[in-house]
């Protein structure tokens, strides 16, 4: 599946979280979700955007937002990357790639001249009804809560 766009109804999922507590789209209507995909726990890239987004955390829950992260990484390995960063918000493992997929972050990715499936860096704010509001496809990870917040006009 190609990316979403603004407009499109976001694909619902139910997964366990990093503490197998139970997460569905449906627990975050009425609330703006910023639901983010990262490749990987405790690289560079992902580490400076998820503390970004910890950095911000309470102006983003003011405006009204809730957080939620998704890689393929282990209950485990998402355990260790939030008491590591103390991090304020849940990540979701999805280890057989099922949201992923459902939201065109997974694919054909380039590195060094070679071609191979990865986790495309992709943000998502999804409304209060659950559809897509905005879409981030090119992900400042210094400073994503501010690119989004200044997208969403706030």
């Amino acid at each position: 599946m190609g990316t979403l766009k603004i407009g499109d109804r976001a694909p619902d999922f139910q997964v366990k979280d990093q503490d197998g507590v139970t997460v569905s789209l449906d627990d975050f209507r009425g609330s703006k979700l910023i639901l983010y995909f990262y490749p990987k726990d405790d690289t560079p890239g992902c580490t400076a955007e998820a503390c970004n987004l910890k950095d911000n955390y309470q102006v983003l829950k003011k405006k009204g937002f809730k957080v939620l992260g998704v890689s393929s990484d282990s209950e485990a390995s998402h355990k260790k990357f939030i008491a590591k960063y103390v991090l304020p918000f849940a990540l979701i493992p999805d280890k057989d790639k099922t949201i992923l997929k459902a939201y065109g972050a997974w694919g054909l990715k380039k590195l060094y001249g070679k071609e191979y499936e990865g986790i495309i860096r992709t943000t998502y704010v999804i409304d209060e009804k659950g559809v897509i509001a905005k879409v981030f496809t090119k992900v400042d990870t210094k400073n994503h809560s501010q690119q989004i917040l200044k997208e969403m006009g706030l």
